[in-house]
């Protein structure tokens, strides 16, 4: 059975929806050829997003002694993290919500068989 090597970001501060514009494009491509993609992606999400492959390239090196040229993204998604919900206050007294959303991403990296 092929090992799973996984990192996550919890909490990060742009929609599921707008991560998962930018996660997409990389899913089942090759570790390098998504950092490559990301690295030339202007979107908000496309920087944590290299990060956190970068993380997972490193734990499957260190953790599993896997070369990084072996690697895959087999998985990635963006999940809803709690909303931050914020005030503002608008005319004849009314009550503007603000809905601040967060969203965790997760990545599972495999080795090519």
């Amino acid at each position: 059975m092929p090992t799973d090597i996984r990192a996550k970001l919890s909490n990060f501060d742009t929609s599921a929806q707008k991560a998962r514009l930018v996660i997409d494009l990389v899913r089942g491509k090759a570790a390098l050829e998504a950092l490559d993609i990301l690295a030339f992606t202007p979107n908000k999400a496309a920087e944590p997003v290299h990060k956190l492959i970068k993380s997972a390239i490193a734990n499957a090196e260190e953790n599993f002694g896997v070369a990084r040229n072996d690697l895959y993204v087999y998985q990635i998604y963006a999940d809803e993290a709690p909303t931050r919900k914020w005030r503002r206050f608008g005319a004849r007294g009314r009550f503007k919500p603000i809905l601040r959303r967060r969203s965790h991403i997760t990545v599972v990296l495999r080795e090519i068989e």
